[in-house]
């Protein structure tokens, strides 16, 4: 090689090799690693010792979310394009460190949930197993706000479900276990599918694959290519609105919550809904915010849709004489997702949409303390109660006073009423949001539903106070559940004295 030759080489071969801030990647990526870490103990252990797996998950999920304190300084970018260091794929920004926090806390109640689920367990579920699944599920979910193009998005969103169809169904020889995580799965994969094939119509559109370029180019795309662009649009939608239990991809929720062991119930309701609606925030808002047209009255129409037909199925379960508290709260997280699709139909007719979205996650951070709380709540009830009935509830403060006085205070948070200032601030929020983008038919189908809320919220809080059926049952509340169910009351407690520290976001913005 010539002397001249070789120094090109060398030049070339530098700006091919990729430089990566490993402080930017580390909460996904230590969540990755503590589950192969958890994976690979779990052949030496013995039985015996299994447990200790679940205190190890614990503390990476844990250690994973202090990662975020160093983030807190300032943007971070790496996987960047050559020569274009502003045009990256992953980002760490306002936008991603919210979520991510929200996905690693929402995994370790989770977790905590699971430790006394796995312990207590009859036919006994395959540990090591369980815990890999969980942590992997949460480092893709991590993974996935931070995401800046297109097919990390996609990678992201794959590995935060997949394992989740396993969890489901992770319950050998349980029939509705295996038909929940059958459901779950068939619905996710028909979805992606979908999904995948508008990401490639929006990529021959464009030629590009970064959220940042796609919104750039999509605006310049000729007449021939229009239509194709915006069926792109359209398709790449579906997958993210299925992810958010959007009518009328909301159909798996019921079955596959009550079929699915509870930690990963409320796993799928909060961590869930936090990768679909912040997959949905960054393919509206960032990637095409100049078809705002097509995107707005979709997303506005999935919103009426689905807080109508959450609150009306929660509704109908009261007609069951024996209705499980778990389905109940599965058609309320329906309804729920509604309201958290309002702030994203208002930012395609305000004009600073990026600002207006932080009224979703201001809402999604109150809902995910206080939905959390109470599937701890329901977790304690179900110990000794298999079926988990509403009714089983009644009587609840007579023998366990606190969870009582909590899951009536979540359960009041969720309808938006005091003392559940947090509740009745955020839908307060979010209504404005949809009222200042002139969509007041919206806002007043929102009213009309919290109203609907009411009934099946009070109904079920007054049910606590009621004088118990026969004596008492004392609920002996293990360490890890006791520890899942103060996490959650102090949050949604300190939510409701000082909200501004969430609802600033719908304020400021967050990207």
């Amino acid at each position: 090689m010539s002397s001249l030759a070789q120094p090109l080489a060398q030049s070339a071969v530098q700006s091919a090799v990729q430089s990566v801030d490993w402080l930017a990647i580390a909460p996904p990526t230590l969540a990755a690693v503590v589950a192969l870490a958890v994976l690979v103990a779990d052949l030496f252990l013995a039985d015996a010792r299994k447990p200790v797996l679940g205190w190890v998950s614990v503390a990476g999920l844990a250690a994973a979310a202090l990662l975020l304190l160093p983030l807190l300084d300032g943007d971070r970018r790496t996987f960047c394009l050559t020569g274009d260091a502003g045009v990256c794929s992953y980002t760490v920004d306002h936008f991603t460190l919210v979520v991510q926090f929200l996905v690693l806390a929402g995994a370790l109640v989770a977790a905590l949930l699971s430790v006394t689920t796995l312990k207590d367990a009859d036919k006994g579920l395959p540990e090591g197993e369980y815990w890999f699944l969980l942590l992997s599920s949460a480092a893709g979910a991590a993974l996935l706000p931070a995401s800046r193009d297109l097919a990390t998005l996609v990678v992201a969103l794959e590995v935060a479900s997949l394992p989740a169809f396993a969890l489901v169904g992770i319950r050998h020889g349980d029939r509705k276990s295996s038909e929940a995580a059958l459901k779950f799965f068939l619905s996710s994969v028909t979805a992606t599918a979908v999904s995948l094939m508008g990401i490639s119509f929006v990529y021959a559109s464009t030629g590009t694959l970064y959220l940042t370029q796609v919104a750039d180019r999509i605006q310049r795309v000729d007449g021939q290519l229009y239509t194709l662009a915006q069926t792109g649009v359209v398709l790449t939608l579906v997958g993210f609105a299925f992810k958010t239990a959007a009518v009328p991809f909301h159909f798996w929720v019921p079955d596959t919550y009550v079929g699915a062991p509870l930690p990963i119930a409320a796993y799928l309701s909060v961590v869930g809904k936090a990768v679909g609606f912040s997959g949905l925030i960054l393919v509206t808002v960032v990637a095409f915010p100049t078809y705002a047209h097509v995107w707005g009255p979709a997303v506005a129409a999935l919103a009426a849709l689905t807080m109508t037909v959450g609150n009306v199925g929660a509704l109908r379960q009261q007609a069951t004489r024996a209705y499980s508290a778990v389905r109940l709260l599965a058609w309320s997280s329906v309804g729920q997702a509604g309201y958290l699709l309002v702030p994203i139909a208002a930012a395609a007719y305000s004009d600073d949409a990026r600002k207006s979205v932080g009224s979703t996650l201001a809402y999604a951070l109150m809902y995910a303390a206080v939905n959390l709380g109470a599937f701890a709540v329901a977790a304690l009830v179900g110990r000794n109660r298999a079926l988990n009935r509403v009714t089983d509830y009644r009587g609840l403060y007579a023998s366990n006073p606190v969870a009582a006085l909590l899951l009536a205070f979540f359960l009041l948070c969720l309808a938006g009423l005091p003392p559940g200032v947090i509740g009745l601030f955020a839908k307060v929020t979010v209504f404005s949001a949809a009222v200042d983008a002139g969509m007041g038919w919206l806002a007043v189908v929102m009213a009309v539903n919290v109203v609907i809320a009411l009934f099946y919220y009070l109904r079920w809080t007054t049910l606590l106070f009621r004088a118990p059926e026969g004596q008492p049952e004392k609920h002996r509340v293990p360490t890890p559940l006791t520890a899942a169910i103060a996490l959650t009351g102090v949050l949604g407690i300190a939510l409701s004295g000082a909200p501004q520290l969430v609802l600033r976001f719908a304020d400021t913005g967050l990207f």
